[in-house]
């Protein structure tokens, strides 16, 4: 069975000229958890950011009142950028989240794709990869142990000290956000950890040989299959027909990743290039309930089985109430035609 989910970034640059103010954004973003609660959806992301233009630099904070407004969905972060974080403050805020949510609460932890929590915290980038190395270590073990003892480079040490409060569930989800690093898979797989990879442009099928590495190292490690869990990440919209999803999702898709891509080198969006992403192969996910659901099938085909897929929706230009009409459409008949098969 797939899990379907939204991923948030709590977006600010909603309404005409972005001019809806930050309280309102937030208590926009909280109706539409409240509402895929409502909706059946299993699963709510919310990211860490560190900018203007997003509101989630405080993830657990925003969960935790998501919480006290919903009954059964999973919330998660999307992902925490732990080599920035401090693991024993990062376990202590999920754990109390999943005592406020009765056992809802999921860490999905990641190296971070963005750079600008790095320094605010006094952090190198170049320790990038040892800075997670070390951290996911004392991470996995507050998990597992409510006494600590341990010592790394860039953390002061702790000598039998407790860790609390402990979360409710017994053993609190943690799944590892990887990108495109094949090294990122085989560690996820050897720690036996569940797998989240966001996809965000190309053919979802060549992560078929990562996903295949992520396999091989966890049965080498002693994991049995349904233990090692794949869930898939990518941006996405649905809309009562395909060609209005593509209407009200195009422009401001092409806006934000635009500007990233200002950032980050990459070259401008074109609709030729969107057009290769939302066709049969292509990662994005935009367009009719039916379309949205064949997809997300082919996508799990391609890599041989996933057990979660969550949307990530509220870029620059989709309005409030566009995107309370997709997670109607993704609760009532998206996720009934994913289950039919």
């Amino acid at each position: 069975m797939i899990e379907i989910g939204i991923d948030s970034f709590a977006s600010a640059m909603y309404g005409d000229n972005n001019t809806l103010s930050s309280v309102d954004a937030m208590e926009q973003l909280l109706q539409r958890i409240e509402l895929a609660d409502q909706a059946g959806l299993e699963v709510f992301g919310i990211g860490e950011h560190h900018k203007k233009e997003f509101l989630d630099s405080a993830t657990a904070v925003i969960l935790g009142a998501a919480a006290g407004r919903t009954k059964r969905i999973r919330l998660a972060s999307a992902v925490s950028v732990l080599s920035a974080a401090d693991p024993v403050r990062l376990y202590q805020n999920f754990s109390t989240l999943d005592l406020i949510s009765k056992g809802r609460a999921e860490i999905v932890v990641g190296r971070g794709s963005a750079i600008e929590a790095y320094p605010l915290f006094g952090y190198s980038f170049n320790d990038y990869d040892a800075l997670f190395r070390e951290k996911l270590e004392l991470l996995l073990q507050i998990r597992a142990n409510e006494f600590i003892t341990w010592s790394g480079k860039f953390r002061p040490a702790l000598n039998n000290l407790p860790v609390y409060p402990r979360a409710l569930q017994e053993k609190l989800p943690i799944w590892l956000g990887v990108g495109g690093t094949p090294e990122s898979f085989i560690r996820a797989g050897s720690l036996g950890l569940p797998l989240m990879v966001a996809v965000i442009g190309g053919q979802t099928h060549r992560f078929k040989p990562l996903v295949d590495l992520y396999r091989e190292a966890g049965k080498a490690a002693g994991y049995k299959p349904e233990e090692l869990k794949v869930g898939l990440h990518s941006p996405g919209f649905v809309g009562s027909t395909t060609e209005k999803a593509i209407e009200e999702y195009y422009p401001g898709y092409a806006e934000l990743w635009t500007k990233l891509g200002r950032e980050r080198g990459w070259p401008p969006v074109t609709k030729d290039k969107f057009d290769g992403l939302i066709d049969d192969l292509g990662v994005l996910i935009v367009g009719s309930p039916e379309r949205a659901a064949e997809k997300i099938l082919r996508h799990s085909e391609s890599l041989s089985g996933i057990s979660r897929f969550t949307f990530q929706m509220d870029n620059a230009g989709l309005t409030h109430t566009q995107l309370m009409n997709a997670i109607e459409l993704i609760g009532s008949k998206v996720i009934p035609l994913i289950h039919k098969g």
